[in-house]
């Protein structure tokens, strides 16, 4: 899940400062989670923005607003009120801004920061668990993720800083490399941890990244 929260108000009301009418737009996957940008928060903002004399013209809260063509569809709904207004206020996640600005292309602010990539525990509380790295190491760390679990990401064993089990940088975690290491010498398989990971780099990266899967299928049924 991609976890959000809100943007100090005053930083929305400084992007939205030129703009008299304006159209919500939330997501009813992450944010809602989130409590960012589901319907009870699109009518708090439009209260909160109505007071600052802004006339807030549609809330839509998306399926899923990193969808383009679920977008162009539930969009339409509100083309009028699209059409009239200065701006859209995206209360979502990064990717749905870009998306929802995509698809309307108009002027879109977002009223979230996107924080990480986490587990929900329980309601209101998230953690972060994926860097989104490209290389996942998981298989042969026991499921750990030593990247965004370890405060240093190390890929090659604990710092030799912890104390007590606790991380050196941030000592209400439990270090990951002792978790790591307890959990791989429960399953059997502490000789996964001599191997060595190599030094990474980002020679062979470039942003943004793309996914094709009909490309791939396409390279793959001509490979046989």
């Amino acid at each position: 899940m991609i976890i959000s929260q809100k943007k100090p108000y005053e930083e929305v009301l400084d992007y939205l400062k030129d703009a008299k009418k304006v159209v919500l737009t939330g997501c009813s996957e992450c944010a809602t989670v989130c409590h960012t940008g589901g319907e009870e928060e699109l009518e708090a903002m439009k209260a909160a923005l109505e007071a600052e004399g802004k006339e807030v013209l549609a809330t839509t809260v998306l399926t899923t607003s990193c969808n383009v063509l679920l977008n162009k569809k539930e969009l339409k709904a509100i083309k009028e009120e699209m059409a009239e207004a200065d701006a859209i206020l995206c209360m979502a996640c990064g990717d749905g801004v870009q998306t929802v600005a995509k698809v309307s292309k108009m002027e879109t602010y977002p009223a979230n920061d996107t924080m990480f990539v986490g587990e929900t525990v329980r309601n209101g509380i998230f953690e972060e668990m994926c860097k989104t790295c490209g290389e996942c190491v998981l298989g042969r760390t026991a499921a750990i993720c030593p990247i965004t679990r370890c405060g240093k990401s190390l890929l090659n064993g604990a710092c030799g800083g912890a104390r007590d089990g606790k991380c050196e940088v941030i000592p209400e975690n439990d270090c990951a490399w002792i978790e790591i290491y307890k959990k791989m010498k429960d399953q059997g398989k502490l000789e996964l941890m001599e191997e060595i990971d190599p030094i990474r780099g980002y020679k062979a990266k470039a942003y943004p990244r793309t996914i094709n899967l009909k490309e791939q299928a396409a390279a793959e049924k001509a490979g046989e």
